[in-house]
């Protein structure tokens, strides 16, 4: 039997879901273009003209420093828009979250350097990343459960794995807008000023955003959920108090582990320890991501929806397991310095491999949480494991790498490590409960439409 599971709901309008589904993906794609554009200026831009050091890697350490920063603020903006998506509704989470981060890119994109305005450059830098956090924080938990609450029966992973295109899309258009911007102006030029165009293009895919998503309604579970005495009070304190909420919470941070890790060892790590170490060019390598990012465009849904037959649970886990696999040989391709291998690894292990994770990641967790703490459950999930498996990578990387003597050994054997635990960590999740669940929310739908009057 598949240990996918999924609760049936009255189908919305088509019009309304191909609504909701251009929402969360343009909603996220933004979002994470915003939040990436951070990663790849920390090991390009930030390092040299915001946190000045006679020691190259110290620089790099000090800019990775910041984009961890991003991470420790997530789980704050998970908790609260979190809260508000359970208790007030899923759509007004996503409005606030996009202003806040529109608002935090542009921003950005601003800011003196250091050699002008000293200290209080890399000040400010922090400030507008932490509102970064914040907003992608409360984002991707509204996100996803608009697409996955709309899915109709059966089809819970696929329509869940749209609004994950958006970190697919958002790191296309970020490592796009660089290289583009790089090709077209000479390096003092880009440096100087070229820069900071990805950043102010931040305010056009915030309006266009907004326009989208201002016009989508609630979700179906939530109208319903509306209507009843169900909502927790404090949905944090709810999570806490249910043996089975606990469990899930402390399983699911496990077994994002790896798959934050390897994201940010493919997307972020990977170009400041080619450029750097390897001494590569920086082009070849953010159109090497960019490629990866592409193929994930379709390996994301793919995966997603052979979730719906094989099982969320059981190909998350074999995706953990493969992503410690493919870790040594990635890194040996990109260890060569060869433009071509090192393009090859970071398109298997991330445009392929990774999304057997990412693509059923969203409704897998959201089925690990009841509707009424499901916002606050999945946003605490996503964005507190997120300090430890995508926040601390870079700079975790960055460390062992300067251990290693400029070698890659030490990141494999990290990587190996995160996706067995992650593995664990996933199989140890209880098929018998993912379907308690499922049946209590049916069951709770069949009684509301029960006792709901039908029109003549």
């Amino acid at each position: 039997m598949s240990d996918s599971v999924s609760a049936g709901q009255t189908a919305p309008d088509r019009r309304e879901v191909r609504l909701v589904v251009a929402s969360s993906v343009v909603g996220t794609t933004v979002e994470w273009y915003d939040f990436f554009l951070y990663g790849t200026a920390a090991g390009i831009i930030f390092n040299r003209f915001y946190f000045p050091s006679d020691d190259p890697l110290v620089g790099t350490l000090l800019a990775f420093a910041t984009f961890a920063l991003g991470f420790v603020a997530r789980p704050v903006g998970g908790l609260i828009f979190g809260h508000i998506g359970d208790r007030i509704g899923r759509k007004k989470t996503l409005v606030a979250t996009m202003l806040i981060m529109g608002v935090a890119t542009c921003a950005i994109g601003l800011i003196p350097t250091y050699d002008s305005i000293g200290t209080a450059a890399p000040i400010l830098l922090v400030l507008m990343r932490l509102a970064q956090g914040v907003a992608i924080g409360g984002e991707w938990g509204g996100a996803v459960l608009m697409s996955v609450e709309y899915a109709p029966k059966g089809r819970r992973g696929l329509y869940g794995s749209f609004p994950q295109l958006g970190l697919a899309l958002g790191l296309v258009l970020g490592t796009g807008v660089f290289a583009g911007l790089g090709a077209m102006m000479d390096e003092a030029a880009f440096l100087s000023w070229g820069w900071r165009i990805a950043f102010l293009l931040s305010a056009v895919l915030v309006i266009a955003g907004m326009v989208i998503r201002l016009k989508v309604m609630e979700t179906p579970a939530f109208r319903q959920l509306e209507q009843t005495e169900a909502k927790a009070t404090v949905p944090a304190l709810e999570l806490v108090r249910n043996k089975l909420s606990r469990r899930h919470v402390l399983l699911g941070m496990g077994s994002r582990w790896i798959e934050g890790v390897a994201f940010n060892t493919w997307a972020v790590f990977s170009i400041s320890f080619g450029a750097g170490t390897l001494e590569m060019p920086q082009q070849t390598l953010l159109i090497s991501v960019m490629i990866a990012a592409l193929m994930m465009v379709v390996f994301i849904p793919l995966f997603g929806r052979l979730s719906d037959t094989v099982g969320r649970r059981a190909l998350f886990g074999w995706g953990a397991l493969i992503a410690g696999v493919v870790a040594y040989p990635a890194l040996a391709l990109l260890g060569t310095g060869t433009p071509v291998l090192a393009g090859v690894g970071l398109v298997l292990a991330l445009g392929v491999l990774y999304p057997m994770m990412y693509g059923p990641q969203a409704a897998f967790y959201s089925e690990m949480f009841p509707v009424n703490v499901r916002c606050t459950g999945i946003s605490f999930v996503y964005q507190f494991s997120g300090i430890f498996a995508s926040g601390l990578t870079p700079l975790v990387l960055s460390y062992l790498v300067g251990l290693d003597n400029d070698g890659y050994s030490l990141v494999a054997i990290y990587l190996v490590v995160a996706a067995v635990i992650s593995a664990v960590c996933t199989f140890a999740v209880r098929k018998q409960d993912l379907l308690r669940i499922a049946e209590a929310e049916q069951s709770d739908l069949d009684a509301r439409a029960a006792t709901t009057p039908t029109s003549a």
